[in-house]
């Protein structure tokens, strides 16, 4: 198993705790949360958050030379923003207002979305310089 499909174990770990988010943002407008909904809602961001760490770190061991050392701090903004995303879907919760939690888990999951692409991306790169001749495909002419 090379590291883009360790990324993606842990991205397919994640479906099912995305998936009751949305379950549990589903309502009408106007309608209060139901009982329980923000612990939910913690447990599920904090899955999520649990399996992106563990993704960062296995897209960043090949990196441990150093040579994408531009990477590390574009995860880590990615990170910091995504945990307070979560933070404000789990206040969202507390506060028992559907649509602004439906708002919040939209980010979340945008959010979750893109740091899969800059881990993926990071083990593209990680690949392509262990080719022969090691150019990424974006350093290839």
């Amino acid at each position: 198993m090379n590291t883009a499909d360790d990324v993606r174990d842990h991205q397919a770990r994640c479906g099912p705790h995305l998936a009751r988010l949305w379950m549990l943002a589903v309502g009408e407008a106007g309608a209060p949360l139901a009982d329980g909904v923000a612990g939910q809602v913690t447990n599920a961001t904090s899955a999520i958050l649990a399996e992106v760490k563990a993704a960062e770190r296995a897209a960043l061991a090949p990196a441990a030379d150093g040579r994408t050392a531009g990477t590390q701090p574009l995860l880590a903004a990615r990170l910091t923003r995504l945990e307070h995303a979560a933070d404000d879907a789990v206040a969202s919760a507390r506060d028992g207002n559907a649509v602004t939690l439906r708002d919040q888990l939209r980010r979340f999951g945008t959010l979750t979305s893109a740091m899969w692409t800059v881990q993926l991306s990071a083990c593209d790169e990680a690949t392509a310089r262990a080719r022969p001749g090691g150019q990424s495909s974006a350093g290839a002419s």
